[in-house]
Order: structure tokens, then sequence, then C-alpha cells
């Protein structure tokens, strides 16, 4: 996907405030990402021999999927539904009117940032994954989508510090590991 200069630019400005707002605030937000569970399923995720990780991740993902509210627990499944049927742009309707309604529910902001992605919206994508990290900042899955982004961006050295990030919260991701190798190798063999 080739960007404007104009795109360009106003993406490069949201990804350096959120790379600062990243590196500067990794404070808890909300009690809804900060309860006393998730705090001991994050402890039990950074075991280094953790066997059973993608158990404990499932966890932590089914907790942010909970709204507190059935009918917002039901946009998102239904935003999720068209997502996983190829319809990006029903997605997107369903989770702006799921973020209308509860602007506080990070899972929102991150399943429209990965809709707004697959169609190819890269600046609204880094916009709604900035939110979900305001709200939830140990979002592992959005710090790791915002990586994606900067790679296919050609900015290595951006999407290297947020992969460390996230790596720092969830160090078994398989897909997070492989891209800190890759751009390690890549960085480390430019200019400085």
């Amino acid at each position: 996907m080739r960007l404007s200069d104009k795109n360009s630019k106003h993406i490069v400005t949201l990804v350096f405030g959120l790379l600062f707002s990243i590196t500067t605030q990794f404070a808890p937000v909300l009690a809804q990402a900060q309860t006393s569970n998730l705090d001991a399923l994050f402890a039990e995720l950074q075991k280094p021999d953790l066997q059973g990780w993608k158990k404990v991740q499932e966890k932590i993902l089914t907790a942010w999927a909970h709204s507190g509210s059935d009918t917002m627990d039901l946009l998102l499944q239904r935003g999720n539904d068209a997502l996983q049927e190829g319809r990006t742009e029903a997605a997107i309707e369903h989770f702006s009117a799921l973020i209308d309604h509860a602007p506080d529910f990070a899972e929102g902001w991150n399943a429209r940032a990965t809709a707004f992605y697959l169609a190819g919206e890269y600046g609204l994508s880094i916009q709604d994954i900035q939110q979900t990290l305001a709200l939830n900042p140990r979002h592992f899955g959005a710090m790791a989508g915002l990586g994606r982004i900067l790679e296919q961006m050609e900015r290595p050295k951006q999407a290297l510090t947020i992969y460390r990030h996230a790596f720092a919260v969830h160090p078994h991701m398989p897909d997070v590991i492989k891209a800190i190798e890759r751009l390690e190798k890549l960085v480390e063999g430019t200019a400085l």
C-alpha cells in the first residue's frame, strides 16, 4: 500500500506520539486491565519456561473480551463474526457502534484497529491502537499489531521498539520473538 506524503507524515506523527506514550507511561490506567486476577495471569505469563502459556493467554483474552454488558459483548461478537466472514466494512460499523456506546472498553478499540488494518487504513488503525493502549497498556496484541504496521511502513527501528514492549509484557508470542530477531539483524546491520 502506497501512502501519500501527507498521510505518511500524519501516520509518522501518530507513531512517534504513541511510542512516547508507551515508553513513558506503562502505568495502570483502568481497573478492567488491572484486576488482581489479570495481575496473577500476567505474572504467570512472565515465567520463562511456561509450557501452558497459550492457556494463560486465552484467559487474558477472554477477560478482555467481556465489557460487563451483554449488549456490548454482542456488538463485539457481531463485529468479530463479520471480520471472520471477510465483511470488513460491516465489522467496522459494529465496532464503531460499540465504541460509541462503550468508549472505555479497550477491546472495542482494538477490534476496530484490526478491522481498519485489514481495510488498509493504517492511520485509522494506529489511532485506535493508541486508544487501546491508553485504556489497556498491557495489550500485547495491540502492540504486536502496531509493530506489523510499522514494519510495513518500513520503520524497522520503531517496529523493534514496539515489539520489545510487547515481548516485555508477553514473552512467549512466536511472531513477536521472530520479529525481534529479524529486526535486530536488520537494524544492527544499518549505519547509525
